[in-house]
Parts: C-alpha cells; sequence; structure tokens
C-alpha cells in the first residue's frame, strides 16, 4: 500500500525570514543580472542634468522631480565607495528596479499566496526589455516604478487587514511619488474607486479620510520645499545649479506644473485604431508569446481579485489613454506602470492554473490504487504546478535572455565624457560657451560636480532666460564686445546656419549637434 503523508513538522527558518527571501532574492537577482550593462559615466540629455543636480541637489527642469532629487543626493552619498557620481545616479536607477521586483513580489504573495509565482513575476517585470533599458542610466522612471510598486503592495495590504496604518503608509508613498513624477497623480481616480469598493463607508470615518489625504499632501508639500529652498528662497542654501527661478511664486508653480509642457497634449481619442495596433505591437514586443495570455489574465484577475483589477484597470486605461495624447521624444518611459499592471494580471492567471493543476495532480494521485491523499500532497502538487508555471512566465525573458541584455547594455556609452575630454582642453580660460540643452548637462556636470573648468561660462537657452540675455546671437554679440573668447554649440541646421550668417566661425572640436565653433567675430566685421 502507497501512502502519501502529511509532512512531519520540523525545526527551521522563522516564517518571517523565508518570508523575506524571496524579495530579497530576486531584488539582489535583478541587480546581479543588469549590473554590468549600466552605463559607466555622465551622459548627454536629461541624463547628463539628472546626474548633475542629484548629488549637488540642485533643482531640475520641469516638475522639478524633487522626491527624485532628494533620494538621488542621499544615494550619491550612501554609495560613494562603487565609483563616480554619474554612476551611481545611474545605479541607483537599477537599485529602484531591484526594490520594485521585490515589492512585486510579496504583491503577489498577498494577492494569491504564491511566493514561487510571485518571484517569477519579479524577475519577469525587471527582465522585460522596456524596465531593463531605463534601470541602466539616470531617470526618475525606475524611481516611479519602485513607488507604484510600493503603493499597490500597501493598499493590498491595507485591503487585506484592514489595518489602517497601511493606508497613511500608501498616503506617503503617494505623497513621494508624485513628487518623483506627476504621472502619479492619474491614479487618483483608480485609487479612490478602491477605496471605496474595499470600504464604501470610509467616507463616514472622515477623520481617518482625512488624515491620509493631509498625510499625502504634507509628504508632497515637504519634499517640493525641496525647490525654492535650494532654488535662492535662502541664499545660503541655494544650489550651484538651478533651474529657472523656483524661488519665485509664479517661477515655482511654472515648474511644478511644467507649464512649457502644457502644448504637448492632444486628443487622446484621434485615431484610436492606429493607436490600439501601436499598443498591441508594444504588448508582443514587451511580453512576447505570453502577450496573448493578458486578456484572460484580466479576466481571471477580475474575478479572483476584484477590488484590485478594478484599480489596476482603471490605472491602466487612463495612463495609455494620457500617453497616447502626449506628445513625448521618449514616451515609452511613460509605460512601466502599465507593465507593472499587467505582470500582475498575469502572476493571478498563473497562480490560480497552479491550483487547478494541483488538484488535478492530486485527483489523478488519488486514482491510484490503494494510495492515501492528504493536504501535503495537495499543497506539494500545486506547488509543483505553480513551478511549472513560473517557467511559462519566465520562458519569453530566458530564451531571448542575450538579446535583451545586449539591447539594454549602456556599458560602452562613454560618448559624453570622450566628447567632454576632446572639447574642454580648446576652450581657453573665462570663455563663453553658448551651448544648448543635451551638451549643456556634460558640461554642467564637469563644472558643478567634478569642479573641472568652473572658469567657463555655459549659457544655455534656459539660461538665457533665467538671466534675460536674449537669443545666442545676442549672447555672442554682448560678449564679443567684453572682448571674452566665445565659443558656440548649437543643433544643426538652422541653428547652426542662423549663427554662421551672422559670425565668422571655426570648428574647433566635435561634428554635428556636439560641434564646438570658436567665434572669431562678426561676420561684417571680418568682411
Amino acid at each position: 500500500m502507497v501512502t502519501i503523508a502529511a509532512a512531519v513538522p520540523r525545526p527551521g527558518l522563522d516564517p518571517r525570514i523565508v518570508a523575506w527571501l524571496a524579495p530579497i532574492g530576486v531584488a539582489a537577482l535583478v541587480v546581479v543580472n543588469a549590473w554590468s550593462g549600466v552605463m559607466p559615466g555622465v551622459g548627454f540629455w536629461d541624463t547628463g542634468e539628472f546626474q548633475t543636480v542629484l548629488p549637488i541637489l540642485g533643482t531640475a527642469h520641469p516638475t522639478g522631480y524633487p522626491t527624485y532629487v532628494l533620494l538621488g543626493f542621499i544615494a550619491n552619498l550612501l554609495l560613494a565607495p562603487i565609483g563616480e557620481s554619474a554612476f551611481r545616479i545611474n545605479v541607483l536607477s537599477l537599485v529602484a528596479v531591484a526594490v520594485a521586483a521585490g515589492a512585486t513580489v510579496v504583491l503577489i504573495h498577498r494577492l494569491t499566496g504564491s511566493t514561487i509565482i510571485g518571484a517569477a513575476v519579479g524577475i519577469g517585470l525587471a527582465t522585460t526589455p522596456l524596465v531593463w533599458q531605463y534601470a541602466m542610466a539616470a531617470d526618475p522612471h525606475p524611481i516611479h516604478l519602485m513607488f507604484v510598486a510600493l503603493l499597490l503592495l500597501a493598499l493590498v495590504t491595507w485591503e487585506r487587514g484592514r489595518a489602517d496604518r497601511w493606508l497613511v503608509v500608501a498616503a506617503i508613498l503617494f505623497g513621494l511619488a508624485a513628487g518623483n513624477h506627476s504621472l502619479t497623480l492619474l491614479l487618483v481616480p483608480p485609487i479612490g474607486l478602491y477605496l471605496l469598493s474595499v470600504e464604501p463607508a470610509i467616507w463616514r470615518r472622515w477623520r481617518f479620510a482625512l488624515a491620509c489625504l493631509l498625510a499625502a499632501f504634507v509628504t508632497l508639500a515637504v519634499v517640493y520645499l525641496e525647490l525654492p529652498l535650494r532654488g535662492g528662497l535662502v541664499p545660503a542654501l541655494t544650489a550651484a545649479l538651478v533651474y529657472a527661478r523656483p524661488a519665485t511664486w509664479d517661477g515655482f508653480w511654472s515648474i511644478a506644473l511644467a507649464e512649457q509642457f502644457r502644448g504637448s497634449l492632444s486628443d487622446p481619442f484621434a485615431d484610436l485604431g492606429g493607436k490600439l495596433d501601436a499598443l498591441i505591437a508594444m504588448a508582443s514586443t514587451q511580453f512576447g508569446l505570453l502577450a496573448i495570455a493578458i486578456p484572460p489574465a484580466f479576466i481571471v484577475a477580475a474575478r479572483r481579485a476584484p477590488r484590485y483589477t478594478l484599480l489596476t484597470g482603471l490605472a491602466l486605461v487612463i495612463t495609455v489613454l494620457f500617453n497616447a495624447a502626449y506628445s513625448n521624444a521618449d514616451i515609452h518611459r511613460y509605460y512601466l506602470g502599465p507593465i507593472l499592471w499587467v505582470w500582475t494580471w498575469l502572476g493571478i492567471l498563473a497562480a490560480e492554473l497552479a491550483v487547478a493543476g494541483g488538484f488535478l495532480g492530486a485527483a489523478l494521485i488519488e486514482r491510484l490504487p490503494r494510495v492515501h491523499l492528504d493536504k501535503g500532497a495537495l499543497d506539494r502538487s500545486t506547488a509543483a504546478a505553480a513551478l511549472v508555471l513560473a517557467g511559462v512566465l519566465l520562458w519569453p525573458a530566458v530564451t531571448t535572455l542575450g538579446a535583451r541584455r545586449h539591447d539594454a547594455d549602456r556599458s560602452g556609452d562613454t560618448s559624453a565624457q570622450a566628447w567632454l575630454t576632446e572639447v574642454l582642453p580648446v576652450i581657453p580660460d573665462q570663455a563663453v560657451l553658448v551651448s544648448w540643452w543635451s551638451t549643456s548637462t556634460p558640461l554642467w556636470y564637469a563644472q558643478k560636480v567634478e569642479g573641472v573648468r568652473p572658469d567657463i561660462f555655459v549659457v544655455d537657452d534656459r539660461t538665457m532666460l533665467d538671466l534675460d540675455l536674449g537669443r545666442a546671437p545676442d549672447v555672442i554679440n554682448r560678449y564679443l564686445g567684453e572682448g571674452r573668447p566665445v565659443y558656440a554649440i548649437r543643433l544643426s541646421g538652422p541653428d547652426t546656419e542662423e549663427l554662421q550668417a551672422q559670425f565668422l566661425m571655426t570648428k574647433v572640436a566635435g561634428d554635428g549637434n556636439t560641434a564646438v565653433w570658436q567665434v572669431l567675430g562678426r561676420l561684417t566685421a571680418a568682411r
């Protein structure tokens, strides 16, 4: 007679320790897996700005990203042993994705009870092409992903145990997330409906509800104080690099509300067919064959965790519609949240299939002659099914791991540092360098963080506005008149041609959009 008996309890690790091993292990695996691809130093564009602003606790372009700035300042200090500041800020993005992956492990366990599936979903999230790509360099969107994962975890923990402290934690996390990226504000309607679905009479506990709202508002207000305080409101605290005029009332709101990007929104419902095709293509690229499981995963998630699915489903619809209406050169960054939500649905589907598989396996065993089945055997059968389904979830990533690693790899991206090495030696002392955003940011990094060539006056288009210097030709005329050496870096095409029509210039370094031109004099005077 064959008997499957209940397992005899054995002394082992504290269950609380075991519960933390999976998320910590997944987070560590994410860091180890992607470490070699992290961008080694300074970059162009916004990357260079964040690598400059965060270590010196400066102020960034709209919306200011104060939570990111504060976290980056702390991270730069804590990660001091691992390399230069630019690299540390790049590593912060990878750490944020690792935390998001670890939080997702716990979130899936809260939703399904399966740690195995949770671990697979956490790893799958971190190895999704877009998520992996943005984990490799300085950017606030991995931080947004981290806060959204933690926020969902706090909300679900509150729903499961109804401990009010978790809703307060969620409110604080919301404030921090909103201080990092304004995409968080799109979550207000979904979170509101979620709270009402969990506790319809929560409005009757108005003092508690007000306390949660106050916690979110105060947290957001506190982090946003970084802008005026470091922007010049208190002269002794003024940062070495300040964007616009955040110390003034109008300047602060212009940055916080991103006034300069207001015209970037269009009709989200225009060309819905084309936008749907693009969304399906993106899903296929990010999830591989798992993309076909997204609709059934949503349906199963809606049955298994209806309130959570209401929250994440509505959040996905709102975010996708916003992304479709927002003109941005790198709009794919805005899909990290939706990728997380879809992964959790896939995790719920896999967990439900594992339970069904466990019952099926147990039923087959039970049909064997003289076999006694108990709960331990059912649990083991379910765990075995979960392990198989975890493999299914990770199959697209495992089979294309090399390609994904190659596409995300930024370890060879040293172009900005090489450009600085070429350019800075040819600029004479006390020169004025009229630059544009992409090249200004690594120049600021060299000056403000590394302390290299502080004598050069880098005049960016933003600087022209803040100091009322006029346009690029006005700046050049002004400082040529003062007898200072003047150099220019402008976009190829109309920007450079405008200067060439007015000034005698010769190229001394770089090429294309990063070419450095020495301004020898006014063209009429040269003739």
